[in-house]
């Protein structure tokens, strides 16, 4: 038996529909990983095989005035997942770096994150190498999906109210459908090996900047709306994100044989399942 903490959003409600009835589901309501207590009392050995830890605190501009609360969900809660012994997937980010790469960045670069977000992610990662017996981490990007909140479920819907949209343009990276991440992590659960710990990357394939991904999205949806490309400092933020994001795949695709598709195929598959199912 599995479990999968952070049931509820993207990626865990991906992980729910492929995995069934093969793992358990928690929430915040149902464990709160940041209480030790808890989490040596539900999560045993004796339970589970392996823990995918989907929960986390992703409110990037939100997390530069709640760096408190982002640290105790993405660092102490990871760590005491790590703590129970039990083989850990747990799930990073792009924003560990600061983005001034320009060539797809591997596993081994440097991180250096520029905003609040990227350094809890990124201390989260340290405290699952330093804790855990086993551990996948897997870093990842752009992440959306038919569920929850997200930028194509944004521009769809933006998209059908306005006749014009302003995205930003100098921001490069590759977005990641949840359901692709999800199909990878359930490929890869029984290839875990007990006592290795490692760092991955996937996103889906291609390069595209955020004004690429935003014209794709109108255009498979059948909508109207004209984007036009602005730079960043047009759209100030309160968080800083990085420049350039791109993810090297090469190692997740070689140590567990995945393959993966380019993003635009699994946006149009996202798309199709969004107008199926009236989302």
């Amino acid at each position: 038996m599995y479990l999968v903490t952070g049931c509820n959003g993207q990626l865990g409600s991906e992980l729910k529909r492929l995995l069934g009835d093969k793992a358990d589901y928690t929430d915040r309501n149902t464990l709160d990983i940041t209480r030790p207590e808890m989490v040596r009392l539900v999560v045993t050995p004796e339970r589970y095989q392996a823990v995918i830890n989907c929960a986390a605190y992703t409110a990037v501009d939100r997390a530069e005035d709640e760096a408190e609360l982002a640290a105790k969900i993405n660092i102490e809660g990871p760590a005491n997942l790590a703590a129970t012994g039990i083989p850990l997937i747990h799930i990073s980010t792009d924003y560990v770096f600061d983005g001034k790469n320009y060539v797809p960045y591997i596993e081994t670069d440097p991180t250096r994150p520029k905003s609040v977000y990227g350094c809890t992610k990124l201390e989260g990662e340290r405290v699952v190498t330093n804790r855990a017996e086993t551990a996948v981490i897997i870093r990842t990007s752009w992440l959306y999906s038919e569920y929850g909140s997200n930028f194509v479920k944004t521009m769809r819907r933006l998209g059908a109210e306005r006749g014009r949209l302003k995205v930003i343009f100098d921001q490069i990276g590759t977005p990641t459908y949840a359901g692709d991440l999800a199909a990878a992590i359930v490929h890869i659960l029984p290839q875990i090996r007990q006592g290795k710990k490692s760092i991955y990357h996937f996103s889906n394939e291609g390069v595209c900047s955020w004004y690429d991904f935003a014209k794709a999205i109108i255009e498979m949806s059948g909508l109207g709306c004209d984007i036009r490309p602005i730079e960043s400092w047009e759209y100030p933020s309160k968080a800083a994100r990085p420049p350039y994001s791109v993810l090297n795949k090469a190692k997740i695709k070689k140590d567990f044989g995945i393959r993966i598709r380019h993003w635009r195929d699994a946006l149009r598959e996202c798309i199709d399942n969004m107008e199926e199912n009236g989302r």
